[in-house]
């Protein structure tokens, strides 16, 4: 190969790289890509963009980041099984659940001490924090409930039976909860004070749901479904307005008010952005390229920046019959955080 050669094809290979690195017409790309200590199993992360605080729930603990320097800054310790976190900055406590015995560990938000640990019941995952009721709500999935802490005295109000397996919920700050039930395909509506099931609807087309978001002001609902769907629902009547394709394993789904974006963290390596032309018409945006496995996420509405995590993982073992469907190993110190940002 001549010199000229050599040269072109150098060029060739630079623009080819540059054009991976250039953003989509949703303008979101892959920023930055912050390695964290920990091998073990990961899930939802949570960002506080006030006290700019990432909340990352990850080998059975919570590690705590600096949303702006990217720098692990604590670690809540002893988490067995951690799934999710809610923070109260005006009482200095935050919330995360441990799946397996199934309890909430509360800690203080500058020490990062376990200040108590409440029960609850086997595969404690989601938490939110209700501002109407003054509530911190647990759905437990296995356990097909819901536990109720009164983050005053962190102690249990009650434990509420519910008619599935839940995933994600969210509040409208209105008195009203709703929840995704995975296993039945439907969205159930809850009063907060109360905690009945006032309301029931199915998804369809959807089905398996995970993710779930809202847009309050014009009561809309986001619910992220396995069969690649995108369901958008009417919050008063149940209606379904509008479903769109997604990427493949979602977990996640979040609403950005200010931009008028629904995304959604899917695990094939995709990040679906959608956006909200009126409450009654979406668009899909594009897919953008992430990485495998990162499918769980959180916004930071100060900077606009969407946070995953994922590491890389060895090819599945061979079945058996003892383990028809063997999981795939994480490979040692390649958990890490990425930024993605426009």
């Amino acid at each position: 190969m001549n010199h000229f050669a050599a040269f072109l094809l150098l060029c060739i290979l630079s623009c080819g790289a540059a054009s991976a690195q250039d953003a989509g017409p949703s303008g979101y790309k892959i920023l930055q890509k912050v390695s964290l200590p920990g091998d073990g199993g990961f899930d939802f992360l949570t960002v506080d963009s006030d006290n700019r605080r990432v909340y990352i729930t990850h080998n059975n603990s919570v590690q705590v980041v600096d949303a702006d320097t990217l720098k692990l800054i604590g670690t809540v310790d002893n988490v067995p099984h951690p799934h999710g976190v809610v923070f109260l900055p005006d009482l200095g406590k935050g919330y995360a659940t441990s799946g397996d015995p199934g309890s909430v560990i509360v800690f203080d938000l500058k020490t990062f001490q376990h200040l108590s640990e409440i029960p609850a019941s086997k595969d404690a995952d989601v938490i939110i924090y209700d501002k109407a009721s003054g509530h911190v709500i647990t759905f437990d999935g296995d356990s097909k409930n819901s536990t109720v802490i009164d983050p005053a005295t962190d102690k249990v109000v009650q434990t509420v039976n519910l008619p599935g397996s839940p995933e994600v919920a969210v509040s409208d700050g209105q008195g009203h909860l709703f929840d995704n039930l995975e296993s039945e395909s439907k969205i159930i509506k809850i009063n907060a004070q109360t905690m009945k099931i006032t309301k029931s609807w199915p998804l369809a087309p959807g089905v398996s749901p995970s993710g779930l978001s809202m847009d309050v002001e014009n009561n809309r609902l986001f619910s992220g479904c396995h069969n690649q769907f995108l369901v958008v629902m009417n919050a008063k009547n149940g209606k379904v307005v509008q479903s769109l394709p997604i990427g493949k394993g979602v977990d996640g789904t979040f609403f950005d008010p200010a931009s008028a974006t629904i995304f959604s963290s899917n695990g094939d390596g995709t990040l679906t952005v959608i956006h909200e032309d009126s409450p009654d018409k979406y668009t899909l945006v594009e897919n953008v390229p992430t990485e495998e496995g990162a499918k769980t996420m959180a916004f930071d509405s100060k900077t606009g920046h969407v946070f995953l995590t994922t590491a890389q993982r060895e090819p599945a073992p061979t079945p058996t019959t003892e383990d028809p469907k063997p999981k795939r190993k994480i490979v040692p110190g390649t958990f890490h955080l990425l930024v993605l940002g426009k």
